[in-house]
């Protein structure tokens, strides 16, 4: 925590309290972390937005000192998504009972096979888009049509976006979904439906080894049995 202190009275300005007509504005950085953890908790069916949300999505930050603080002390992604689902610590011993930490509430924790619907481990991106949530994708034209490309091919038709976090993955993703329901697609995926699927809530309340691919496998059936289904697997 002293380096943290350190960090921050190293790093943040300070406004004088005589200055009224200044606001602070938030980083881009921190406006990402905040709907990256909204999302994923709609995504996930639930209503409210916890701390430790928060600190999965700033792992998304790779360059962020956030991130590098947590990693330096031994902090991963996945612990995080552990302790949120069942309360697992890498301090727990193995006879502990995950139900006695009181950090999170039972919201959080999702027992595994309670509901493996799609929809509450993915996010149709075309309703989204319809509800106007989705603006048009600016600066990634050239990218976008080379997914569209992918996506029309009889064979090899996965494409893979690769580049470091924040440089807008997520968003070209978004953007097919938005010319999809504004008809802007070639007629091959005119009808296609966009699903995002959230990594988090399908690591969520997976005790046992084979949960996880249980519930993968449960998703993909879901989608062979609607036609023109494309699966976008964010954060791989």
């Amino acid at each position: 925590r002293n380096e943290l202190d350190i960090f921050i009275d190293q790093t943040t300005p300070l406004i004088p309290e005589s200055d009224e007509t200044r606001e602070t504005q938030p980083t881009l950085s921190f406006q990402r972390v905040l709907q990256r953890a909204v999302f994923h908790v709609q995504s996930s069916g639930r209503n409210e937005v916890t701390g430790a949300n928060v600190l999965v999505a700033i792992f998304s930050e790779q360059e962020s000192h956030a991130a590098y603080l947590l990693k330096k002390n031994d902090i991963s992604r996945l612990d995080i998504v552990n302790f949120i689902s069942h309360g697992i610590t890498k301090a727990s011993g193995a006879g502990e009972d995950p139900s006695s930490s009181d950090s999170f509430s039972s919201d959080s924790v999702e027992e595994t096979g309670s509901d493996e619907r799609l929809e509450s481990f993915a996010t149709n991106l075309n309703q989204v888009a319809k509800a106007g949530n989705i603006d048009p994708l600016i600066g990634r034209d050239k990218e976008l049509e080379r997914t569209i490309q992918v996506l029309c091919r009889r064979r090899k038709n996965n494409p893979l976006l690769v580049g470091e976090a924040g440089v807008g993955k997520t968003a070209i993703a978004e953007g097919l979904a938005w010319r999809i329901v504004e008809g802007q697609v070639p007629e091959v995926i005119q009808n296609s439906v966009i699903y995002s699927l959230d990594i988090g809530s399908l690591l969520a309340g997976t005790k046992y080894r084979g949960d996880f691919e249980k519930r993968f496998k449960s998703i993909l059936k879901q989608l062979e049995k609607e036609e023109d289904a494309i699966l976008f697997i964010d954060e791989i």
